[in-house]
């Protein structure tokens, strides 16, 4: 039986290969835990965005004005969906339609330490599609 002799610079490479794999799945993650929840949010937000205009356009005129229900709604989204408190919000009468429009800048950490911030910008208009639309 031989001994195979190794080179100075073969030894340890196991380790540091294992040592940078363990690092860019920390950052991965790291940056995955930040960014999902604000992304997820974004999209909860557009769906409440997209029912409100649709149950306002819906409202019985007794019920106040569509643009005030519509932009109650999505105030009340807003809040629920952790939005930042800037956030320009517009609800206006197009025609015999609704149209609603959110805007806002989050900053995220995607690296630790702010080393890298990423701004997620939330431009959202909607207005109702479907069934109540078909007399357009």
């Amino acid at each position: 039986m031989s001994m195979e002799k190794f080179k100075n610079g073969e030894r340890g490479a196991a380790g540091a290969k294992l040592l940078l794999v363990l690092t860019v799945l920390i950052l991965i993650g790291h940056a995955g835990i930040n960014y999902v929840p604000v992304a997820y949010a974004g999209e909860s937000l557009k769906q409440d965005m997209q029912t409100a205009v649709v149950q306002g356009l819906a409202t019985p005129p007794r019920a106040g004005t569509p643009s005030q229900f519509v932009k109650d709604k999505i105030e009340r989204a807003i809040a629920a969906n952790d939005v930042p408190k800037d956030a320009y919000l517009e609800v206006k009468q197009t025609g015999k339609s609704l149209q609603a429009r959110v805007y806002y800048t989050k900053s995220i950490n995607i690296l630790p330490f702010g080393i890298y911030k990423y701004n997620y910008v939330f431009d959202q208009t909607v207005t109702p599609t479907g069934f109540l639309m078909k007399g357009d």
